[in-house]
């Protein structure tokens, strides 16, 4: 029994460092270090442990202080990143899934469910990119066909309907770019989306949880306040879709990265961002329960915000903010 609990352990060692970024490695061989430590009966902790733990965090942070725009693309691919069941499950209670566009079927890559965070009623809406291999292949890996913009568009009308604010979790690479989704009208699909959401009634939340990829991001993420994780992008395109376009070499995603503006920083300077979530150290793969709880403080906080305005007030607020965009911004230095 000890030796299969050992070997368990030792996979999940070997999980972890195949899915560590380069970055993370002498982070990882260092807690590895840390947890034999532990487990041995004679270590004190002032006299091993908490100098080695010390220098983790040393590390955590100087690494996480100087990452590109591309290594942050790569944190919000981040397989162990918390994604929208995370955060449903964790933050949220009495949930209750809905389904169907009520015109050709159900899309796995959206989800849509009412559920109750904190003392308000919500309808939540997400992208979903599975957890094993057979789900993410099911939910085209987060890119959401024609009808998952529409089922995220009924539910938001029902939303409006009973006077439930609305908080969307965004988390994609972009819309699918299949000829079956172009056939089903993808981009008449974003766009009315983008129109309704503009001048919908309830207070909406929309925040870039991983990947803000293209349309298939804007398509959920039209709101009163537009948050965004830390180490999470929001982009025009991909950064790989850029370089091939631009410079017909996917080699170069690194420098479109950087031409793109694409991280919380640069958005949040150019005001397409309302607020920066932070996240914990050493981002919300190493620790999603922080991250989840995080991201209920934040939303409980703009909730009773938006809930406490004037309805037409918070309609103003909205237009304003969306006529804005792109303008009363400081000039950004050369890439």
């Amino acid at each position: 029994m000890t030796k299969v609990r050992s070997d368990e352990a030792d996979r999940e060692k070997r999980r972890e460092l195949a899915a560590a970024l380069p970055f993370e490695r002498p982070i990882l061989e260092l807690e590895r270090r840390i947890e034999e430590l532990k487990v041995l009966p004679d270590v004190s902790l002032n006299g091993e442990l908490k100098p080695l733990e010390q220098k983790r965090d040393r590390l955590l942070d100087e690494v996480f202080s100087r990452l590109t725009p591309w290594d942050v693309v790569q944190v919000a691919r981040h397989p162990q990143r918390p994604q929208f069941s995370d955060y449903m499950r964790g933050m949220c209670e009495d949930i209750v899934p809905l389904h169907g566009d009520r015109l050709f079927g159900e899309d796995k890559a959206i989800m849509t469910a009412l559920a109750t965070l904190g003392s308000h009623r919500i309808m939540l809406i997400g992208h979903r990119k599975g957890q094993e291999t057979q789900e993410r292949l099911a939910c085209n890996f987060g890119c959401a066909h024609p009808e998952g913009y529409r089922k995220a568009l009924g539910k938001m009308r029902l939303a409006e309907r009973f006077g439930l604010p609305i908080v969307t979790l965004i988390n994609t690479p972009g819309a699918y770019p299949g000829v079956a989704a172009e056939e089903r009208g993808q981009a008449w699909a974003i766009a009315e989306n983008i129109l309704e959401m503009s001048r919908l009634k309830v207070p909406t939340i929309c925040v870039v949880i991983g990947e803000g990829g293209s349309g298939g991001a804007l398509g959920i993420g039209v709101g009163d306040r537009v948050l965004m994780l830390r180490y999470a992008y929001y982009s025009v395109i991909s950064p790989e879709g850029c370089a091939a376009i631009l410079w017909k070499d996917g080699a170069r995603a690194p420098d479109a990265a950087k031409a793109l503006r694409l991280t919380s920083e640069d958005l949040h300077r150019l005001k397409i961002v309302d607020e920066i979530v932070p996240e914990p150290r050493g981002a919300a793969h190493r620790d999603p329960a922080t991250m989840i709880a995080t991201m209920r403080e934040t939303l409980l906080r703009h909730l009773d915000e938006l809930v406490a305005m004037d309805p037409d007030e918070r309609m103003a607020a909205r237009y304003d903010r969306l006529r804005r965009l792109g303008n009363d911004v400081e000039p950004l230095p050369p890439a």
